[in-house]
């Protein structure tokens, strides 16, 4: 189980959107030339977070993005469920029809419930990491390396860096 390219790269969109927004709506182009993500991909990423209302867009010039609430408001969750990641360790999708381990017959694997519970701790913590979080983080990052100066490249596993607060 892994969380694919498309849930990394809207997290680190949305994270250089946050860190860049206070000068108002803020161009693809630009997150696609700091974050090395195909401009395209961006598009198709955005209109999935815009109808879910995550971000606002702005037409003509100087147009761009914005975040449609308050970073503190956004969970790495919502992110990835907006762009319809799918966060799933059972071998069935949550379906209870896996066919390994039940002697051929239809129903729940021996492991089903592990994986079930791991799907819950993960999207528990997912939704317990905000966007403000991470931007938050990000911005320390900066001031410690003294880099503020330069552009922001965020990675993907700086996600991963964030600790939930309570412990599973």
């Amino acid at each position: 189980m892994r969380l694919t390219t498309k849930g990394r790269f809207a997290v680190t969109a949305m994270i250089d959107l946050a860190l860049r927004q206070q000068g108002g709506p803020v161009p693809l182009a630009r997150v696609s030339e700091r974050q090395n993500i195909s401009l395209s991909y961006l598009e198709q990423l955005f209109g999935k977070l815009r109808r879910h209302v995550l971000v606002e867009s702005t037409r003509g010039p100087g147009g761009g993005y914005m975040l449609a609430r308050a970073a503190r408001h956004i969970s790495v969750a919502d992110i990835i469920v907006a762009v319809d990641e799918p966060l799933d360790a059972t071998d069935c999708g949550g379906k209870q029809d896996c066919t390994r381990g039940t002697g051929g017959l239809p129903g729940k694997c021996m492991t089903h419930e592990l994986w079930s519970e791991l799907n819950r701790k993960m999207f528990d913590y997912l939704d317990s990491v905000s966007l403000q979080d991470l931007a938050d983080q990000q911005r320390m990052r900066e001031l410690e390396s003294g880099s503020q100066a330069r552009p922001v490249k965020v990675s993907a596993s700086m996600a991963r860096e964030v600790r939930p607060s309570a412990s599973f």
